[in-house]
């Protein structure tokens, strides 16, 4: 199965290294994978990055959380968490509060109706990701996990 990219890519030419290749199947397989997902939350109205915040606030309850420590669990990260809380407490899904003892410090928690979205998106997020790579097995999905794990741990000093 090595080298399938070129052909899916339409490209005649090799990559010039293999972690050429490993990066542009690690790019092409997310954006497969997230246009799946996407397309089980667009009846829903919200996009992956809210799915993602509002798991993130359901799994923060009862206390809620401050906006940096949302952006600091984010799968993906944003540049902008303040205007994505806006967008969702717009919707209902989100309830946002200053801390009574810190006016400074608003936590943010996840509303009835966000966790009622939650309930209704479970079972389709989970039957998505197993149609998508349920067929890879235990043992391989293991591997898997343990190499993007280790592929996260490169030096990031070498990054700058």
């Amino acid at each position: 199965m090595a080298g399938r990219l070129l052909s899916e890519l339409k490209q005649t030419k090799p990559f010039t290294t293999l972690e050429t290749e490993a990066m542009l199947n690690l790019h092409k397989t997310a954006d497969v994978f997230t246009q799946e997902i996407d397309a089980v939350l667009k009846p829903h109205g919200i996009s992956g990055t809210q799915y993602n915040v509002l798991r993130i606030l359901r799994g923060a309850e009862p206390t809620g959380l401050k906006c940096v420590e949302i952006g600091e669990r984010m799968v993906t990260h944003d540049s902008d968490i303040t205007r994505l809380l806006d967008r969702i407490e717009k919707r209902g899904f989100i309830v946002r509060a200053r801390e009574d003892k810190d006016r400074r410090v608003i936590r943010t928690r996840i509303s009835a109706a966000g966790l009622d979205l939650l309930v209704r998106l479970d079972t389709p997020v989970e039957e998505a990701s197993r149609r998508m790579i349920g067929h890879l097995g235990r043992e391989r999905l293991t591997q898997l996990i343990g190499l993007l794990e280790a592929a996260r741990e490169f030096p990031k000093e070498l990054s700058k």
